[in-house]
């Protein structure tokens, strides 16, 4: 792949994916890689949802891609994409994609969501294989996706985190994670790449678990003097719902750091929600272990920014990109069409106006001077 050709040519993208391994031999190369993560691209942008849409997109679309790239072959058929997309190294496909958002998205993310998600439809009943499961990275405040990375069979996320965190420039940023990532491995990773980190806080981690419960209970019912602390409440209210939740972080924890010796720990978070709905009163009271040393109205904003990578990333993948639809399984097609999918959502994300992601999308099918401009830059 040229990389001054692709500059030239307005597709600054390809060139973060030019080293990107092509497994087959190169004298039997019809369709060059570039321009088959070109039409997939674009394809993806426009709507396609399988290899059958993208081949069929690129015989209804061959002028449009040939603004950018010769196409003197046409463009792949459905199995032959397939093929392509099943051999493509899923993890160095993932590392051109953390390469390339790093480069365009401007400044380093303040909070990063780290979730994972499973692709329900991409398990084959033959050979008993389980559907795949991604890791993402997600930059709460600028909604874009920063990486991810296939669990591996027979693992989980706490052996794919790390690797997923190496991958990323994180220094200044706090990475969020659910219970599941509250490993001390994890957070040494975190506090090594000049991070920090707030973890939820369960029964996985069962004598720190206890230990915090205990003493915040103690301290709770003596009002908190024995401790420094800070406090913030806030009272949101929709659709029926009132929710009221106070967050006390606790700021003097030497004597659980001793105790536990936890890489970086600095504060302990306590939220305690109260709900109201349809005359119902639910209660709920969670915890956090964090690094960064934060008043309770800043930590409150951080945790709950966490649950946005399932409401404007897992939930746009699976009603605006129909990830639970998706079919594709062979072997790493699934986490390279998930990929996929994530630059395009990114792409789409970055385009200028108000109208939301599904009509944009819609528009990119419609407009191919709009299709052509998500990926001209």
């Amino acid at each position: 792949m040229d990389a001054a050709g692709v500059v030239e040519e307005g597709l600054v993208f390809l060139w973060y994916f030019q080293d990107l391994p092509d497994a087959r031999q190169a004298g039997k190369v019809v369709y060059p890689l570039n321009e088959v993560l070109v039409l997939s691209l674009l394809a993806v942008l426009a709507g396609a949802e399988t290899f059958t849409d993208i081949a069929r997109f690129g015989e209804k679309k061959l002028d449009l891609l040939r603004r950018f790239l010769p196409f003197r072959d046409g463009t792949p058929p459905h199995d032959t994409l397939g093929d392509i997309c099943a051999a493509l190294d899923a993890e160095k496909f993932q590392q051109c994609f953390v390469a390339w958002v790093a480069g365009v998205t401007g400044a380093p993310a303040e909070v990063i969501a780290i979730d994972g998600k499973t692709v329900r439809r991409s398990f084959q009943k033959k050979g008993a294989k389980a559907p795949i499961h991604m890791v993402s990275a997600f930059a709460v405040r600028q909604r874009l996706v920063l990486g991810q990375l296939k669990v591996a069979e027979k693992s989980n996320e706490i052996v794919a985190i790390p690797k997923l965190l190496g991958m990323l420039a994180i220094e200044g940023a706090i990475v969020t994670i659910d219970a599941m990532g509250c490993q001390r491995d994890i957070a040494g990773k975190i506090i090594e790449k000049k991070a920090d980190y707030v973890f939820a806080l369960k029964g996985n981690q069962g004598s720190l678990r206890a230990d915090v419960e205990e003493f915040v209970s103690e301290q709770k019912a003596n009002g908190f003097q024995d401790t420094k602390i800070s406090q913030d409440e806030t009272v949101d209210g929709d659709h029926g719902r009132i929710e009221t939740r106070t967050t006390t972080v606790i700021h003097d924890i030497a004597w659980l750091q001793k105790r536990h010796n936890w890489p970086g720990l600095n504060s302990v978070v306590m939220v305690e929600s109260t709900r109201e709905i349809s005359g119902k009163i639910e209660t709920e009271t969670r915890f956090y272990i964090t690094s960064p040393v934060l008043l309770a109205a800043a930590m409150c904003r951080i945790i709950r920014d966490h649950w946005t990578i399932e409401n404007c990333l897992h939930w746009v993948m699976d009603m605006t990109f129909r990830d639970h639809d998706c079919r594709v399984r062979t072997d790493n097609a699934p986490a390279n069409v998930t990929t996929l999918k994530h630059m395009a959502h990114n792409l789409i994300r970055k385009a200028p106006g108000k109208d939301s992601l599904r009509l944009r999308r819609k528009v990119a099918a419609w407009d191919d001077e709009f299709l052509a401009s998500l990926i001209a830059r």
